[in-house]
């Protein structure tokens, strides 16, 4: 059981906060490739509506998912790092050092705040590409009713 807390004494901050970072790359690729792909889709090419919102939601599920599931793993972080907190504090007898104690849990809360930071425009650009999905279709939906007539 002391190799699996040394273990993560020593690696939970770069497993953490590399999966976050990873989890930004991603999210940041993600965001460019639909941005291009929203400036230069011409609904007049789909036979179909379900065509069309196929194409415009491709890469939407990986979006909402980062934004989604980033804060529970910054939760992760900040559960590993309170219970490494409360590991030292038992190990540590009564050697008490009010000032570590709280250095440590205000260092365990950092993996939340990254958690939320990589939520959050996560959320705002799938919510914004949500809307232009609503768009582009509605115009493919104003397209087929012009030919109709």
């Amino acid at each position: 059981m002391e190799s699996l807390f040394q273990f993560l004494h020593y690696n939970s901050d770069y497993i953490i906060l590399g999966l976050l970072v990873l989890m930004s790359i991603i999210l940041v690729w993600k965001v460019i490739e639909r941005s291009l792909f929203y400036k230069k889709v011409n609904i007049n090419d789909y036979a179909t509506i379900e065509e069309l919102e196929i194409d415009l939601t491709h890469n939407l599920t990986t979006i909402s998912t980062i934004g989604s599931n980033a804060p529970y793993v910054g939760l992760l972080g900040t559960v590993v790092g309170i219970l490494l907190t409360f590991y030292h504090l038992g190990s540590a007898g009564g050697d008490l050092d009010a000032g570590s104690i709280m250095v440590s849990l205000s260092l365990a809360l950092k993996a939340t705040a990254l958690g939320i930071l990589v939520a959050i425009p996560s959320m705002m650009f799938y919510n914004g590409f949500g809307r232009k999905v609503e768009e582009n279709k509605l115009k493919w939906l104003a397209e087929q009713k012009k030919v109709v007539k």
